[in-house]
């Protein structure tokens, strides 16, 4: 089934984009959603107009969201966890889990399906990516640290002192 999209689908495509996709998928989510129409010649000639109130739309919101995506970038997040002596956990560091994390910290109110890692299931570092806005997706650190142990930050980059 080909449709064409009126909105931004996450892993498929921008708005105005034709798409080949499942006929479940076109049948049962996108067009009972609201997110995309069947492509015929019809929805083919709105294609320009389409695309430009997404493109305006998608401006107003990266506007929007962008003080949302300058204080979430760079923040760092520590999980202690329990793990064996291979550094595997017992258990896992979720979505839910960094997002409730996360909003702690920094006030926000970001879902935990906007957050774009996999499960974490090993000590150390790792980045994940949070979905802001189509376009303003800012990264975060986590480390995950032994119980009971101190977790190892990053340390900050000094500033050289010049000496003449």
């Amino acid at each position: 089934m080909k449709v064409l999209l009126i909105k931004d689908v996450y892993k498929l495509g921008r708005a105005g984009d034709i798409k080949k996709v499942a006929d479940g998928y076109g049948r049962n989510y996108l067009i009972p959603q609201g997110l995309a129409v069947l492509s015929t010649p019809g929805a083919q000639k709105q294609i320009e107009h389409i695309k430009a109130k997404a493109a305006q739309y998608r401006a107003a919101l990266n506007t929007e969201m962008a003080s949302v995506a300058e204080v979430v970038s760079g923040v760092i997040l520590t999980f202690p966890s329990k793990a064996g002596e291979t550094g595997k956990l017992y258990g896992s560091i979720t979505h839910q889990m960094i997002a409730e994390a996360l909003n702690a910290k920094v006030g926000t109110q970001i879902d935990h399906h906007q957050i774009d890692v996999e499960p974490i299931r090993v000590l150390g570092e790792h980045i994940a990516h949070v979905r802001v806005t189509v376009d303003l997706n800012p990264e975060i650190k986590i480390i995950v640290h032994r119980e009971g142990e101190a977790p190892v930050l990053p340390e900050k980059p000094v500033a050289e002192e010049k000496t003449e």
